[in-house]
This record gives C-alpha cells, sequence and structure tokens, in this order.
C-alpha cells in the first residue's frame, strides 16, 4: 500500500523531471533567450502593432504604448519623415508576429521609459520566442544600443552581425546599410 502512494509523487517528479531536461538539449540563442531574473515579467495583451518596434498592449485594464528595447526599425509612421527602406517590410514582420489577441510577456531593463512616454520593453511570446531577436536575427531591423538599457546587448549584436553577414531583409535590400 505504502509503494502505491508513492507511485503519483514520483510520477509527478520524473515528469517534471523530464519536462525540465526536455529544453536542456536545445542551444540558448537571443531568439530564444530566457526572461531575465532581474525583474518580474509583465503579461499584455498585444491590440495595435504601430511599426516594426512600437506596439499597444493591454495590461490590467489599461492600453499601455511600448517600445522595443536593443532594436531599430527603419521609419514608416515618423511625422515629417519620409518611409525609409524596408519600413513597409518590417512593420508587416512585426504584424505578423503580433497580431491582435497575442499574449506577450514584456521584460523591463534599467529605464521604465523613454522620452515619448512608451513602455520600454523586451518581449517575448508565448513559444519563448525572443520578438526583438527575431527581428534583428531575420535583418528586419538592427541594433540600437541605449545606455543603461543593454541587458541584451551581446545577444542583439551577435544576431545583427549574422543577419547583415548573409545579407538578409535591410542589408541585401538597402543602400548605404552600414
Amino acid at each position: 500500500m505504502r509503494a502505491r502512494a508513492r507511485t503519483p509523487t514520483f510520477t509527478a517528479l520524473l515528469l517534471v523531471a523530464l519536462l525540465g531536461l526536455a529544453g536542456c538539449g536545445r542551444p540558448r540563442t537571443a531568439e530564444r533567450a530566457s526572461v531575465p531574473g532581474d525583474g518580474p515579467a509583465l503579461a499584455a495583451t498585444v491590440t495595435h502593432v504601430v511599426d516594426g518596434d512600437t506596439f499597444d498592449v493591454e495590461v490590467a485594464g489599461t492600453t499601455e504604448r511600448v517600445r522595443l528595447l536593443g532594436i531599430d526599425t527603419p521609419e514608416t509612421v515618423k511625422p515629417d519623415h519620409p518611409v525609409d527602406c524596408y519600413g513597409p517590410e518590417a512593420s508587416a514582420r512585426t504584424k505578423a508576429l503580433l497580431p491582435a489577441g497575442t499574449r506577450v510577456l514584456l521584460q523591463r531593463d534599467q529605464e521604465a521609459r523613454d522620452r515619448y512616454g512608451r513602455l520600454l520593453v523586451y518581449a517575448w511570446l508565448a513559444d519563448g520566442t525572443f520578438v526583438n531577436g527575431s527581428l534583428v536575427r531575420d535583418g528586419y531591423a538592427d541594433t540600437l544600443s541605449i545606455e543603461p538599457n543593454t541587458a541584451h546587448r551581446a545577444d542583439l549584436s551577435a544576431l545583427r552581425a549574422e543577419a547583415k553577414g548573409a545579407r538578409r531583409g535591410l542589408w541585401g535590400s538597402c543602400p548605404d546599410d552600414g
């Protein structure tokens, strides 16, 4: 009888251990970076994508405009500024990654907001995809490192080098791509 009572507990522990090990064989890349442990992640729902690096979310009944940290996509909606090369493609990619209703985890870095009042974040999809890293890796965004918000600078820089070397996205489509 005692052995039978332990079986469900043992099975549960074994299942937890196996699930934990399932992710251990996958290399950790910036595209699937872990949510940093420095602060709490904020669960939110995407309501609208403004452009390639800015979108709106609903969190705790409030709508917030957010700006993805560590990246810069070509402009499409900046007042008194022409649409940049690869801007429409970057906006379309972000809209495809973050359609309205998508649940995301948002993580701040050192500063909470920029001068426009936007929440500054790194974003992850439910499947673990690091949105900021995905946009850089696929050539839809360049890196933009502004102190003190640099938690993922090294990962994003490595993805930029990979995208640029492969001439992905804006790196193969735009003149003067630096």
